[in-house]
């Protein structure tokens, strides 16, 4: 529920709190819910909130889809290994590699999230600290399987005074 009223509060350019309190909508608002209803309930969208899925049970579910063009995954760290590891850096080491092997496999593109170091937070105190590689959270797998590394900063999120208010950098770590 929480990701399609995401995708519809972005679609319609309408602030979500909007549509949680429905007397704060404006009548262009509504106009534009409407309109974003009807693209989003055209487009081939499949959410799936499963957690603890292996990349075998990911994988099963994509090929019983037809022409999934991509596929999303919100967060590395709600996925499990297929196989009992000694720790977590070994669980996302293997899933990791099994992900870059489906993907060619499958042959589709794959976006995945992962988790940053809290470490990065005490670096950023009083200088920002724009993140890099080793800072990505439990293995330096991520960094060896992926083909494209992105980090998004944002330097107002730790320097208050910035002059750069609600500006996003897009940092291309790897490629």
């Amino acid at each position: 529920d929480q990701l399609a009223q995401r995708l519809l509060s972005n679609e319609a350019a309408i602030p979500s709190e909007h549509l949680r309190d429905s007397l704060k909508m404006t009548d262009m608002e509504w106009v534009r819910l409407a309109q974003a209803s009807e693209t989003l309930s055209k487009a081939n969208i499949y959410l799936d909130e499963s957690s603890n899925i292996t990349v075998p049970e990911m994988k099963a579910k994509i090929r019983r889809m037809k022409n999934v063009d991509m596929v999303v995954i919100d967060y590395l760290g709600l996925m499990k290994s297929a196989t009992v590891k000694e720790n977590r850096v070994q669980e996302v080491s293997d899933i990791s590699r099994s992900l870059k092997i489906m993907a060619k496999e499958l042959n589709i593109p794959m976006l995945v999230c992962a988790q940053l170091n809290r470490g990065i937070e005490a670096k950023g105190t009083g200088k920002a600290h724009k993140p890099g590689l080793a800072d990505l959270r439990d293995s330096g797998s991520i960094e060896q399987d992926a083909d494209v590394v992105m980090f998004l900063y944002r330097d107002d999120y730790y320097n208050k005074d910035s002059e750069k208010k609600n500006i996003a950098e897009v940092i291309i770590a790897k490629q």
